[in-house]
């Protein structure tokens, strides 16, 4: 069976795009996937600080077509995006470590991903604020309250940095970074057709 993992970060609009067009990917493939929660600042600061020279400068073509690119996508997609907001650009260390005191229940892990792009993305809240990730946690039947004590615990901030480090080493310098089979590493939402691909020669 191919194997996919999955590092992401919720505050990426093109990983909230990624996120919702691989399930059908999965589903055709039959592949397991290993969802991987991550810190993308952390990837940012260590190979990656360019991204904060081009988010300095809104006005810069490539930053517009960007954009332009992302909703167009969205739209291609059939998926709601209300994009960039006021919490742009959001600072995703609460739920990241949220996400990662669910890693080892994938299926929940899974929901509670799914609501928190769904929530940022589609609906403009502002996943930073514990009371929004508390109220997404409940919504996909994870105990909120009890989910925001755990993001505070030593294991779970041990559990997102060591993720994110363990992305850098295999490479990655963006959300989402999609690895195939323990080997083949892709990059954003538009190599999907590559990441299907592999799965099914893997």
């Amino acid at each position: 069976m191919a194997k996919l993992t999955f590092f992401y970060d919720l505050s990426s609009p093109w990983t909230y795009l990624a996120f919702n067009n691989i399930q059908a990917i999965l589903a055709e493939t039959g592949a397991k996937v290993t969802w991987r929660p991550f810190l993308v600042g952390g990837v940012f600061n260590a190979v990656n600080q360019s991204v904060y020279a081009a988010r300095s400068n809104p006005s810069d073509p490539k930053v517009q077509h960007n954009f332009t690119w992302l909703h167009e996508w969205a739209s291609l997609a059939n998926l709601k995006l209300d994009f960039p907001t006021k919490h742009h650009p959001v600072k995703s260390v609460l739920p990241m470590r949220a996400c990662c005191a669910l890693e080892d229940d994938q299926q929940a892990l899974h929901a509670f991903s799914k609501a928190a792009f769904d929530a940022y993305f589609a609906h403009g809240q502002n996943i930073d604020d514990p009371q929004v990730v508390a109220d997404i946690a409940e919504s996909v039947g994870v105990e909120g309250e009890a989910l925001i004590q755990r993001t505070s615990e030593q294991d779970v901030k041990d559990r997102l940095r060591a993720n994110t480090e363990e992305a850098i080493v295999k490479g990655a310098y963006g959300s989402p970074t999609m690895i195939v089979n323990d080997g083949q590493l892709y990059f954003g939402n538009d190599q999907l057709p590559l990441v299907r691909q592999a799965l099914i020669a893997g």
